[in-house]
């Protein structure tokens, strides 16, 4: 078997702070091709902010009558202790997530040759 490596650098003028996180570890819970699901949890890293065991997150994707598509996700957030999560730093979670998938659907609408 053979491998390969490949490594980019990207310049950007936002400020590493600003940058989602220092250090995310995940783990790939399962994939199924065929009926397009992935889940995966967060379970190390600074995402996870001292207060949380572990993220769990699933993802499926299904065929739309438009001939788009729609996505579903659910996310668990497994608390250590006693802690509350409060409900503004998950719609912040939510927001950048939605921003990211925004992001690569625009992408690919402008690109119709891409991954397919």
């Amino acid at each position: 078997m053979g491998v390969f490596t490949y490594e980019m650098e990207v310049t950007t003028a936002v400020t590493p702070a600003r940058i989602q996180f220092k250090y995310v570890k995940h783990k790939i819970d399962g994939v199924d091709k065929e009926n397009f699901t992935y889940s995966y949890s967060v379970v190390e890293g600074d995402a996870l902010m001292n207060t949380l065991e572990k993220i769990c997150y699933e993802t499926k994707f299904m065929a739309a009558a438009d001939g788009g598509s729609i996505c579903k996700s659910s996310s668990k957030y497994y608390a250590i202790g006693d802690i509350e999560i409060r409900e503004e730093d998950v719609k912040t979670g939510k927001e950048k997530a939605l921003g990211l998938f925004k992001a690569v659907e625009g992408y690919l609408l402008a690109n119709p040759d891409a991954y397919n």
